[in-house]
């Protein structure tokens, strides 16, 4: 099984990620620790990618995809594997289908963790960290004992550039554009999964495994690891 997930920043798509690979027995692929990954090894394609990233400039779609193809490539997954941060545009959809079908594979489905712009917003541009130990806090659902400073080591707490108010919208605006397009591909195609990322976290876990199981009742594997709780 191949699926991939998508989601806005802060919808929580990388802890989602993580239990559903463990859930489902899968790979999980983050397209952010593979790029990371194959910079620190210093592979031909990691190396490349660098090149692009030290100029400020975006890592070409074919690049990305070889990346990724030999990732799926690996041992670990054969029986599949969850995609998670790619892919982020059309294009990008649109070359993974072709590479794929290179390989007599497909994308089995798509899940999308839905959650309003008011609720990303508060989720982002609420976080904070410490400077000395970078103990994560967050301004109204896990804030210090005193404004500022670190429960742990007394640190001063920071936000990161990227999570200010003001970037976050931003961030969020180019997300959405490109994520739209990505929606209606998949759609289309009829392996679009669409769940409300607004619950509790184990909530959402649940909706999206019976949601697969629902969507794939032929699949014994989803089945038989999917347990209602």
């Amino acid at each position: 099984m191949y699926l991939i997930l998508l989601g806005a920043p802060g919808a929580g798509k990388g802890t989602q990620a993580e239990f559903l690979s463990r859930k489902l027995g899968i790979a999980h692929i983050a397209s952010g620790n593979l790029f990371r990954q194959e910079v620190a090894k210093g592979t031909s394609l990691g190396l490349l990618a660098k090149s692009y990233m030290e100029r400020g400039a975006l890592v070409p779609d074919e690049v990305t995809i070889k990346m990724i193809l030999e990732r799926l490539n690996s041992k670990n997954c054969s029986l599949g594997c969850l995609l998670d941060g790619f892919p982020r545009t059309l294009a990008q959809a649109q070359a993974l289908d072709k590479a794929l079908a290179g390989m007599s594979k497909v994308v089995d489905k798509v899940i999308y963790i839905k959650v309003s712009e008011e609720e990303l917003l508060r989720r982002i541009s609420g976080r904070w960290l410490c400077r000395n130990c970078e103990t994560p806090y967050h301004s109204i659902t896990s804030p210090p004992k005193t404004t500022g400073k670190c429960d742990e080591c007394g640190g001063e707490l920071y936000q990161r550039p990227d999570d200010t108010e003001d970037t976050v919208k931003g961030r969020l605006k180019v997300y959405f554009a490109q994520t739209l397009p990505l929606l209606d591909y998949y759609q289309a195609q009829g392996k679009l999964i669409e769940v409300d990322g607004e619950a509790g976290v184990e909530t959402v876990t649940e909706n999206i495994l019976k949601a697969l199981a629902m969507n794939k009742p032929n699949d014994k594997r989803v089945l038989s690891n999917y347990c209602v709780s």
